[in-house]
């Protein structure tokens, strides 16, 4: 029998459904990755909405674990993190050119470059702005998406110096990304991690001097101590989930997933054997059963290729989606279930969690589509509202007074602005 948490049913009565975000999950994760990695600094990447599970309190949690990094991909999401109060180092890595980086080299946020003319950007930035770019130098060591080749690279770092000699870039890293490190072993990541090392022997022949390396994402950060060097950019690991099926689960990776998306029962209905179900029929009652209807869809980013597939925590049990998977609904079939006879609408239906009471996880949701947690957690729509648990990172109340002598109390958390930016 599937248990199901007691708070399961207390979201925003204006919506089908919620997702419940564990602001302590992700605190207690970065926390042992931290621990892991020492002395090796941690980059929490936060990209992505911090990969579905909401920005500025994700961050915040992280920090309050032991990151002194934040890692994004886009400028829009470094300026939201200062603009939240947000303070501490950021990257942003990918940007365009004709893009406002005068407003991110003014708030100070790091800038990646990969090439000569990217590090003329920046320094026009810088100029304008009135201060300094920190720029970290991204080289292409064989992942062969971001990043100068081996060919441009002395060409980039010429070109960094030159800047920082007029006074408007500070070199702050080398860098680089891996390709192959969520397979252990795989003799491309020790290749990469040689490729870092000589660009940076090769910027240090023309006079550049790097306060950082980085190179390791989560799986590096889990599997070759080697690649951890002076920071590394942990993110699918923050959030409770394993970075690859050959590392391990998250529970024998002893993480704790902190997302959850719950619904529950629209409509419960008797039908008998041989009825088909969805369109196009591709389910068929095998007996007469009990149906449950499901008000999440692929417009709330439930997979559509789980159709058939994808876990359901309901009636006291497990069960999968019945037939395809609608744009804002899907159906389940009860039959078989410990509570079965007993379901009715407005009952509680765990798409997934952090399985600890027996439910499906994200990374079960991945497996059932053919896809990755990262995906699973990251396409959940903004129109469902999240509500935040535990008390990690979240600012005090500057109208309750402090009582330190009482026990902590959990609460909960949600900024609305936060949640659909």
């Amino acid at each position: 029998m599937t248990d199901l948490p007691d708070d399961a049913a207390r979201w925003d009565p204006r919506w089908t459904g919620e997702l419940v975000v564990d602001l302590d999950a992700i605190a207690a994760n970065t926390a042992a990755i931290a621990a892991r990695v020492a002395p090796a600094a941690v980059m929490a990447v936060v990209k992505a909405d911090a990969y579905g599970h909401g920005l500025l309190p994700a961050a915040r949690a992280a920090l309050a674990g032991g990151a002194t990094w934040l890692g994004v991909a886009q400028l829009g999401e470094a300026l939201a993190l200062r603009a939240g109060g947000v303070q501490e180092r950021v990257l942003a890595w990918l940007w365009a050119p004709g893009q406002d980086l005068d407003a991110a080299v003014a708030a100070g946020v790091d800038l990646s470059a990969s090439s000569a003319g990217g590090v003329g950007e920046l320094a026009a930035a810088a100029r304008r702005a009135g201060t300094r770019a920190r720029v970290h130098l991204e080289v292409d060591t064989g992942m062969a998406r971001g990043g100068a080749t081996a060919e441009d690279w002395p060409g980039v770092v010429r070109s960094a110096l030159d800047a920082r000699a007029e006074g408007h870039l500070e070199l702050v890293a080398a860098w680089s990304h891996l390709a192959c490190a969520d397979v252990p072993g795989d003799p491309s990541v020790e290749r990469q991690r040689l490729a870092l090392a000589r660009a940076v022997e090769v910027a240090e022949g023309l006079g550049a001097r790097f306060a950082l390396r980085h190179l390791a994402n989560s799986a590096a950060v889990l599997t070759d101590p080697a690649t951890h060097l002076d920071l590394v950019r942990p993110g699918i690991v923050l959030y409770g989930l394993s970075p690859g099926t050959a590392v391990g689960t998250s529970a024998q990776l002893g993480l704790r997933p902190a997302m959850a998306l719950r619904t529950r029962l629209a409509l419960v209905k008797d039908v008998e054997a041989g009825q088909g179900v969805s369109y196009g029929h591709t389910y068929t009652t095998p007996t007469a059963t009990r149906l449950g209807l499901v008000p999440l869809g692929y417009a709330d980013g439930v997979p559509r290729a789980a159709s058939g597939a994808g876990p359901v925590a309901v009636a006291g049990g497990r069960t999968t989606v019945a037939g395809r998977v609608c744009m804002d609904q899907f159906v389940v079939d009860l039959g078989g279930l410990p509570g079965a006879d007993r379901a009715q609408p407005g009952d509680l239906v765990e798409l997934f969690g952090d399985g600890a009471l027996g439910g499906p996880t994200a990374d079960d949701w991945a497996h059932a589509a053919g896809t990755i947690g990262y995906e699973v957690v990251a396409r959940v729509s903004g129109r469902l509202p999240r509500r935040y648990t535990g008390t990690a990172g979240v600012p005090p109340d500057p109208d309750q007074p402090e009582q330190p002598d009482q026990p902590e109390q959990q609460h909960d958390h949600h900024d609305e602005q936060e949640d659909r930016r």
